[in-house]
């Protein structure tokens, strides 16, 4: 199987969400000389000239446009303080996002760039020091676990169906964001919205998972079924076949062939993908999913599961629908 690409980053609070820390209830609301008309004018501009192309119609975008105009006005006059790293996606985030959100709504966005390590540095003194210094972080996602343990960080999925349901649009589909489950904690609330990120995509042989005589000799050697692995062991299963034993001694056509290609030069992204990427992605323990890898731990070292105890070790088996042909996942951060 052959890897391309990197990361995903998710943002722990989003503009579709209107209420922030900065708007939090019994602050001094400042006076604002926005009027109405001057958001639906910015509206129309941003609508035409940068919203597109979309996926809603011009009439659809103005109406949730209006929707903003609308909420925001008890708000009009604050300010919501963002922090991100220093990347493409974020300066124009920063730069024109932030910029049409302030002309239509009446709600000062301040979105400060700066190296991602301060960005931690940054998010854990606010947690540790109880002090408020950005009401949004951009943050990776791989930062879930510690979000989900910790009060510190309001649930969005709770906000969105308590306190803040009329500040959230009701165009907002959770499901319809991709890397979603990456934000959502172990005990399912959301508590960050994908806002960018890098695919991690693999692709494998079709041609050599179809194969009748090689699935046969995987089937003989393994016990299961050569297809799209979900967990470590298959995918270990799997890349062991092909780099020793398919064919005897690791060849097709006469050819050498390997179970696992991935980047071949020094790179600091090995480390975090096969951390924060791969054990997200397919488990580091636990048994009795069928998405993780059945690891224990015992005298004869990590890998004591039987074999044949195994949960389901593949998601798709080259007989799959078409859209099983590739599989294509993200990773965390």
């Amino acid at each position: 199987m052959t890897h391309r690409a990197g990361r995903s980053v998710a943002a722990a609070l989003t503009a579709l969400t209107l209420a922030a820390t900065a708007c939090a209830q019994g602050a001094q609301r400042p006076s604002s000389d926005f009027r109405e008309a001057d958001g639906k004018a910015a509206a129309q501009r941003w609508v035409t000239r940068e919203f597109t192309p979309s996926t809603l119609s011009k009439d659809q975008q103005l109406a949730e446009m209006d929707w903003f105009i609308k909420a925001a006005a008890p708000y009009r006059g604050m300010q919501i303080n963002v922090v991100s790293e220093t990347i493409t996606t974020h300066e124009y985030e920063s730069q024109q996002l932030a910029k049409a959100f302030t002309e239509i709504t009446g709600i000062r966005i301040k979105h400060d760039l700066i190296q991602e390590g301060d960005v931690i540095e940054k998010l854990q003194t606010q947690i540790q020091g109880n002090q408020n210094i950005y009401d949004a972080y951009v943050n990776d996602s791989d930062l879930i676990g510690t979000h989900s343990r910790g009060t510190y960080v309001l649930p969005l999925s709770d906000y969105i169906a308590g306190e803040g349901k009329d500040v959230t649009s009701p165009t907002l589909d959770l499901n319809d964001f991709i890397g979603i489950s990456f934000t959502t904690g172990p005990d399912k609330k959301v508590y960050q919205l994908p806002d960018q990120q890098f695919a991690n995509l693999y692709w494998f042989r079709y041609d050599w998972f179809t194969d009748p005589a090689i699935k046969k000799q995987f089937k003989d050697l393994y016990g299961y079924d050569l297809g799209v692995p979900v967990n470590w062991a298959a995918y270990e299963d799997i890349a062991d076949f092909f780099t020793n034993k398919v064919n005897g001694d690791g060849t097709i056509d006469g050819r050498k062939v390997y179970g696992h290609m991935d980047y071949g030069r020094k790179d600091p992204s090995l480390g975090w993908r096969f951390t924060d990427a791969w054990l997200s992605m397919a488990g580091n323990g636990a048994p009795a999913s069928p998405t993780a890898c059945p690891w224990t731990t015992g005298a004869s070292g990590p890998r004591t599961a039987a074999r044949s105890a195994r949960p389901s070790p593949v998601a798709a088996t080259p007989t799959a629908p078409p859209r099983c042909t590739r599989w294509s996942s993200t990773s965390t951060g």
